[in-house]
């Protein structure tokens, strides 16, 4: 999702590491957009580049730190899952490999290289598709308050992080600030037609299922993830990053207990402490110490390891 930078600027304003790339700095290059995590710049006129920043965000502000070591993991892993899932939907993806971006970036692979990927502009449905095979997060205060997720009607009696009879659909609309907010199937339907409303949600599902099949043989639960999809020349295809612990909640599956909140391999490490230390939630955004710093990003590689039995950059 994108926000003004100028949020970005005010907000990061230190770096708790050398290693940590906060902010790209391609003065020759037209800027596309600056999110949260990522920058994008136009490439000529059908390609843009991707670049995951080691920016970290909680309650809707960058943090004055960053998560060494965040951004490759993002790219990396969105990388083993647009190859994992070529069989089941397409995606935006020309080439990571630096040697074969255009002459005019080679000058920046240091900031490029394991970060970035080079990607073929599509028009981006303006729709969050969100699969949630659990009960977390925003689906469990709306069960709280309706018994039913996104217009859809759950059996009585659920508690935090259970499992649910099956995986549900529950769209978003997005938002360049602020978060997300949760919309049902039918007001999807009235933004973007009927038929191409049920394609996303039948492709998020299957998606959904073989990705939570293939990571449960890896001793980790995906309780949810949430997808972006754009139209290119070649059809609907499946863009941004994938299954990630920025987009996911990943739960280590020989610790999952329901009832409560789980443990994770996503920011919730960061929220906690942001709750611990009684953060009014406006600016501007503290720094982490160097403690949480390191536990973050030991969990975010610790994701990549897992999942893909790799070890992070090889």
């Amino acid at each position: 999702m994108c926000v003004d930078s100028s949020k970005i600027d005010s907000t990061v304003t230190t770096q708790t590491s050398q290693e940590a790339l906060l902010k790209t700095n391609f003065p020759d290059l037209e800027l596309f957009a600056s999110g949260k995590v990522r920058d994008v710049y136009s490439i000529g006129k059908d390609r843009l580049l991707f670049i995951a920043t080691d920016r970290i965000s909680a309650f809707d502000y960058v943090l004055a730190s960053g998560i060494p070591l965040k951004g490759k993991v993002l790219t990396q892993m969105s990388l083993f899952w647009f190859e994992f899932l070529k069989g089941t939907v397409s995606n935006h993806v020309v080439t990571a490999n630096v040697d074969q971006y255009p002459p005019e970036l080679q000058k920046y692979r240091d900031q490029l290289s394991g970060r970035s990927m080079l990607v073929v502009r599509a028009e981006m449905f303006p729709v969050e598709c969100v699969a949630r095979g659990y009960l977390s997060g925003s689906g469990w205060k709306e069960y709280k308050a309706t018994g039913s997720v996104s217009g859809i009607k759950l059996p009585v009696g659920l508690r935090e992080s259970d499992k649910l009879p099956e995986p549900i659909f529950t769209p978003a609309t997005k938002a360049t600030t602020g978060h997300d907010e949760n919309i049902s199937f039918a007001q999807m339907q009235n933004i973007i037609g009927q038929d191409l409303a049920t394609k996303l949600r039948d492709l998020t599902l299957k998606i959904y299922s073989t990705a939570a099949n293939y990571a449960s043989g890896r001793g980790i639960i995906i309780a949810d993830t949430k997808f972006e999809f754009g139209k290119t020349e070649e059809g609907i295809v499946l863009a941004d990053e994938v299954l990630t612990p920025d987009s996911s909640r990943f739960w280590p599956a020989d610790q999952y207990k329901p009832g409560a909140t789980q443990e994770s391999f996503d920011k919730q490490y960061v929220r906690d402490y942001l709750e611990e230390i009684r953060w009014n939630k406006q600016p501007p955004a503290p720094a982490l110490p160097v403690s949480v710093v390191a536990k973050t990003s030991e969990k975010y590689v610790d994701a990549y390891r897992k999942l893909t039995g790799r070890e992070l950059g090889k």
